[in-house]
């Protein structure tokens, strides 16, 4: 069958992307470094649908709405995309459908917003042992600092040892396991009934 070899390109193509412009829009937000390579390359990568939208959407204060917004329809045409090639009978012009798809593109970024942090704790608790002069550490510190400093002042260190980082990955895992996943396959049954 052609659907899950085109579902698996389509999910990861649009999904890399969409990483990407998210990446950039928090890396904006948390003001990191964009010296180096990794951001260098998202810039890069986003430059040419971000400048031609920013020219049409203001940003929201320091927030780059822009990039959002583009990353909300990206999520949008590959749920539309995976829903058109999908062997389910699906109505994608009743509002009803509409909703159920607006609502899955932001629980997609919400997903994937879930999966950059738990890549960013663990390449970052990784480095931190291995390399922690590495140009990408203060760019991940930015990304992580948010979310693991209220849990260091919660956890205290064992033997010299930071374990918020392990705490945050299972929070993060048992966020996608037990309230994304369940939340994403309700939505999915929600659009193909409104056929």
């Amino acid at each position: 069958m052609l659907y899950e070899p085109l579902a698996f390109l389509i999910k990861n193509l649009v999904g890399f992307f969409l990483l990407n412009l998210l990446l950039r829009f928090y890396l904006q937000v948390a003001r990191a470094p964009f010296g180096n390579p990794l951001a260098q390359f998202t810039v890069k990568l986003t430059n040419f649908i971000v400048l031609p939208a920013r020219r049409l959407i203001p940003s929201a204060g320091t927030y780059d709405t822009a990039t959002l917004l583009l990353a909300w329809l990206g999520a949008l045409l590959m749920h539309v995309l995976l829903l058109l090639i999908s062997p389910w009978p699906v109505n994608l012009w009743s509002p009803t459908a509409g909703i159920g798809l607006s609502m899955l593109a932001v629980l997609e970024l919400f997903k994937l917003t879930l999966y950059l942090l738990f890549g960013a704790v663990l390449v970052h608790a990784i480095m931190s042992w291995v390399n922690p002069y590495n140009p990408l550490a203060p760019l991940l510190d930015a990304l992580t600092r948010p979310f693991l400093a209220p849990l260091r002042r919660m956890i205290p260190l064992i033997g010299g040892i930071d374990l918020s980082p392990l705490v945050l990955i299972l929070f993060l895992q048992m966020l996608l396991n037990f309230a994304v996943a369940p939340l994403e396959m309700q939505l999915m049954a929600f659009i193909v009934q409104a056929a």
